[in-house]
C-alpha cells in the first residue's frame, strides 16, 4: 500500500470545519466563487453585495458576501488558488451554512480547437493532486458536475454560448506540465488542466454537498509554444464578465430547485 492508497474515511478528525467556523443566519444555501481578483472584485461591484461574514487562509482574510439575483439570495465569495487553499475555504463555507458551491476559473486547454474564454464543462477529473485522496478512496479518476450539468448546458444553449464538455486534468504541479505528461493526457480523453477540479469534487461528495465547477478556456498548451491568450487576469474582462453572470444564472436556478432550499 502506498500512502496514496491510505484513505481513511472517518468523519471526524484532529480539527473541523466546524471547530472554527459558526453558520452564518440566513448563509445563502448557493454561493458563487471563482479566483481572479479582478474578476471578483467587478462581480461585487456588479451584483451588490452585503458583508456577512469571513474566513481566513494562513496569509489571507476572504470575505463573504450576499446578494441578491432576480430574486434569489447568492452567497459569493473569492477562492484561494492550488487545491489545498481552495478545499480549506470550501470547508468553511459549507461550514457557514451552503449547500451548493459554484466555481468558476480559467484552465489551459489541452485541445487547440477548443476557442479563448468558451467555457468547458468538466464531466471527469484525472487526480494528479494529492488533496482528492484525503477525501476519496484512491482512483485514477473522478466523476464530476452530475447534478447540475444539464440545468447548466440549457441556460448556455439559451444563450447562445459555445462550450465543450469533456475530462480535465488536476494537477498541482504547475512547472511539471511537460510535453510528453500533455500528450499522454490528451491521448486519455483530457481536453483541458486545472489545478482544483479533483480536489474540490472528492471534497463535496464526502460532505455530501453539492459542486458544480465549470472554467473558461484560457492558455493553449496543446501547440509547438505557449500560447498564454487570456490568462492574465486583467486580459479579456468583458467576457470575463459573461462568464461571472452565467455562474449568478445557474445560482438562482439552484435556489429555485425544491431540492436545494431549506
Amino acid at each position: 500500500m502506498t500512502i496514496l492508497e491510505e484513505f481513511d474515511n472517518s468523519r471526524q478528525a484532529i480539527v473541523n470545519p466546524t471547530d472554527v467556523i459558526k453558520p452564518i443566519p440566513d448563509m445563502p444555501k448557493a454561493v458563487v466563487s471563482c479566483f481572479a481578483r479582478e474578476t471578483f472584485e467587478r462581480m461585487v461591484k456588479s451584483f451588490g453585495g452585503e458583508k456577512i461574514g469571513e474566513t481566513w487562509q494562513a496569509n489571507m482574510v476572504i470575505p463573504v458576501y450576499k446578494t441578491s439575483y432576480k430574486g434569489s439570495p447568492v452567497g459569493m465569495y473569492m477562492s484561494p488558488v492550488g487545491a489545498p487553499a481552495c478545499v480549506a475555504a470550501a470547508e468553511e463555507i459549507y461550514a457557514m451554512g451552503a449547500e451548493t458551491i459554484i466555481l468558476f476559473g480559467t484552465c489551459g486547454v489541452l485541445d487547440g480547437a477548443i476557442e479563448d474564454c468558451s467555457v468547458i464543462i468538466p464531466d471527469r477529473a484525472l487526480r494528479d493532486e494529492g488533496t482528492s485522496f484525503h477525501y476519496a478512496p484512491a482512483s485514477d479518476e473522478i466523476r464530476v458536475n452530475l447534478k447540475y450539468r444539464e440545468v447548466f448546458t440549457e441556460i448556455l444553449e439559451k444563450l447562445s454560448c459555445r462550450y465543450t464538455i469533456g475530462k480535465t486534468w488536476t494537477t498541482d504541479g504547475i512547472y511539471r506540465e511537460t510535453r510528453e505528461k500533455a500528450a499522454r493526457r490528451r491521448t486519455s480523453g483530457c481536453v483541458c488542466v486545472d489545478m482544483e477540479c479533483a480536489s474540490m469534487a472528492a471534497m463535496a461528495d464526502f460532505r455530501g454537498k453539492e459542486l458544480f465547477q465549470f472554467f473558461y478556456a484560457a492558455d493553449n498548451l496543446a501547440g509547438e509554444s505557449w500560447d498564454i491568450r487570456s490568462l492574465a487576469n486583467d486580459a479579456n474582462l468583458s467576457e470575463k464578465d459573461k462568464i461571472a453572470g452565467l455562474a449568478m444564472e445557474l445560482a438562482s436556478k439552484v435556489y429555485t430547485m425544491d431540492d436545494s432550499r431549506c
